[in-house]
């Protein structure tokens, strides 16, 4: 229950559903996701370790970028089933839209892919 508790919490944000829309377009680095965002690091690192902990994302370490993916592997089957649905729940929505419309001209950009989140 308390895992369920944790993921429901994690789906409960705005920023972390935009943020899981651009992962289900791609894999994403921490820069990225700041360009589209329009937020700062610390507050990126913070959304982003609350659906790290809660086992919806896995991170890649490449040289100096860190980039993020749906966990789809490691995911029990109704967290798979929740994430999804948030996914289908922003289907035309104006803002996802525009997420996605801004991630696909993002650039991975220094320093901030280099710091760890």
């Amino acid at each position: 229950m308390i895992k369920l508790t944790r993921i429901l919490k994690a789906l409960s944000d705005e920023t972390r559903l935009r943020i899981l829309n651009m992962l289900f377009e791609r894999d994403c680095c921490v820069c990225e996701l700041l360009q589209v965002l329009g937020i700062s690091q610390p507050r990126a690192s913070h959304h982003l370790s609350i659906l790290y902990n809660t086992g919806l994302l896995k991170l890649r370490r490449q040289g100096l970028f860190s980039s993020y993916s749906i966990d789809w592997e490691n995911m029990d089957d109704y967290a798979a089933d929740l994430v999804k649905a948030a996914h289908k729940g922003l289907a035309r929505n104006k803002l996802a839209e525009e997420d996605l419309q801004k991630l696909a001209s993002a650039k991975r950009l220094l320093p901030e892919c280099a710091q760890p989140v």
